[in-house]
């Protein structure tokens, strides 16, 4: 039987990097689910199965920080790596943030996009 990629869900209000994280993600053998804002996000999270999540900070209706709140808060998603996109890394107290809500990695806007895919697959790299 063959497994199935990871499935990354991609919370992302701006179109074109949406697109660019999803090209590069699937790409490299990724499923990717695309929403446009946080509150999409959770819903999707609520009714499909995701391997890590990929969030932007400032979106409308929901941001990133009160997605990975509600995610870390949830059983199904409390040790989901969680990936947390910022164009507001210097007025986000990030350190803090990180610990609090257990987010796995951070990238200031404008990041390659080839370091967030290193990055996604260290994050689901199998535990040798």
């Amino acid at each position: 039987m063959e497994s199935q990629p990871p499935r990354i869900l991609v919370a992302e209000d701006n179109v074109a990097l949406s697109r660019v994280i999803e090209f590069t993600l699937s790409r490299a053998g990724f499923e990717v689910v695309q929403a446009a804002n946080g509150r999409i996000a959770w819903e999707l999270a609520n009714q499909q199965h995701f391997d890590l999540i990929l969030t932007d900070q400032q979106m409308p209706e929901m941001t990133g920080v009160e997605l990975c709140g509600r995610l870390r808060n949830s059983e199904q998603y409390a040790d989901v790596p969680v990936v947390l996109l910022t164009a507001k890394g210097l007025e986000l107290e990030l350190p803090q943030l990180c610990k609090e809500l257990d987010i796995a990695a951070t990238f200031p806007k404008p990041f390659s996009p080839s370091q967030v895919l290193a990055t996604v697959q260290n994050l689901l790299a199998p535990v040798a």
